[in-house]
């Protein structure tokens, strides 16, 4: 079976911290998979955050961003009180959205995980697809 292998960009345009909880190990006393995906999801809202957006989900207009798909590529583990370091930048930008691409280390350095996640404008009213609009493009673009 092919493995997933995530590309990543020349460049990165946000970076975060993030603390592995208590409640993000597994049976293995390592970082699960489950756990990384949502310190993916925190580290996309501290990236949206960055260029302006509130929030990937506005209650009042019901306008958001979905993820469409994820691929994770694991490189090494993380444990309870590391401090994941995580490098963000939105690539392959559409006419309904983007990709978020991620680059994860432990406080030392050392590779945790690479992420990809696809991400696109969702009108909840409709339950349908959006246009990406011109000002997110531009600041994802930015």
């Amino acid at each position: 079976m092919a493995r997933v292998k995530v590309a990543l960009p020349d460049t990165f345009s946000f970076t975060t911290e993030i603390l592995v909880r208590i409640t993000d190990l597994n049976y293995g006393g390592h970082l699960g998979n489950d756990a990384l995906l949502g310190i993916l999801h925190e580290a996309r809202v501290h990236f949206l955050r960055s260029l302006g957006v509130s929030n990937d989900y506005d209650p009042i207009t019901k306008l958001g961003l979905i993820m469409v798909d994820a691929a994770v590529e694991y490189k090494g583990e993380a444990f309870h009180g590391d401090v994941l370091r995580v490098q963000v930048a939105a690539v392959e930008q559409n006419k309904y959205g983007f990709d978020v691409v991620y680059h994860v280390h432990n406080q030392a350095g050392k590779e945790v995980a690479r992420a990809k996640t696809g991400m696109l404008c969702f009108d909840y009213n409709t339950r349908k697809l959006r246009l990406l609009p011109a000002d997110l493009a531009a600041q994802v673009s930015a």
